[in-house]
């Protein structure tokens, strides 16, 4: 079975840049082991005001970003979609009591593309997106993760991407080098956030902004750290980092995975 997945994906560049987060993505998708009939991908870079998926028959790759290198804008993933995938979505959410809206237009951001081109560099599996509602927190986000849960058994891989970190306000104010350390207020979140993880203390995450250090600093938004939740609620209960990374000082770049891998 997959594991469900939480990735940081970084600055759109990230996928032009020499970091050790990106190396490792390019190397994952060996170490799962299962190669994925279809993967369902949440990312932050979609926010609606209710669950909505996208179904198309070619995802568009959209560069939702501006001011940056061609070489970037030359990028695209032409995954295939998947109507049967963005149906079951619909269904296991309804069945949990929730209204599902439809988007038949729209491909894929660059907190989908990014990483899923790095996982899978040929765009050859289908993908199918599943927006954010930011204005309903975590809980809401855990919950939609425990009623996709049986696409693992289905041969889907859940991808929830996002950041660890995502104080941006700081990155305008500043100038950060690529390898800048990290200020004691990122790193005291990421060391709390990943005890929660690990031991499992599901209320205090569910409560971060009122336990964490620094957590409206880190996050002063939600919708970077919403589908870590939906990772979590997918995965279940066992959870592993697989790799933990800073870029620019405060943007971390922690991956993990929720369910254990090949089991």
């Amino acid at each position: 079975m997959l594991p469900a997945l939480f990735v940081s994906h970084g600055a759109p560049t990230f996928p032009l840049t020499d970091v050790p987060a990106r190396h490792f993505l390019e190397n994952l998708a060996a170490a799962l082991r299962m190669r994925p009939k279809a993967i369902l991908v949440v990312s932050a870079h979609w926010e609606t005001r209710r669950p909505t998926v996208n179904e198309v028959t070619v995802n568009e790759t959209i560069h939702d970003f501006y001011g940056f290198p061609k070489a970037l804008y030359d990028i695209v993933y032409p995954a295939p979609g998947s109507a049967d995938l963005a149906a079951r979505v619909r269904a296991l959410l309804e069945a949990g009591g929730l209204t599902v809206d439809t988007d038949r237009t729209r491909g894929l951001d660059h907190g989908a593309w990014v990483p899923l081109r790095l996982l899978y560099p040929d765009a050859d599996i289908p993908v199918v997106q599943l927006s954010v509602q930011t204005h309903l927190g975590p809980e809401h986000h855990l919950r939609l993760g425990r009623l996709l849960a049986p696409l693992r058994m289905e041969g889907v891989l859940i991808v929830g991407s996002g950041s660890f970190t995502h104080d941006l306000s700081s990155f305008r104010d500043y100038a950060h080098a690529i390898d800048a350390p990290e200020p004691v207020w990122v790193t005291e979140f990421a060391h709390w956030m990943d005890a929660a993880i690990q031991e499992q203390r599901t209320a205090d995450l569910l409560d971060y902004r009122s336990r964490a250090p620094s957590a409206a600093r880190n996050h002063p938004t939600e919708e970077h750290l919403l589908p870590l939740f939906l990772a979590m609620g997918a995965g279940g209960a066992a959870a592993k980092r697989l790799h933990a990374s800073t870029i620019h000082g405060i943007l971390r770049m922690d991956v993990y995975a929720f369910g254990e891998i090949g089991a």
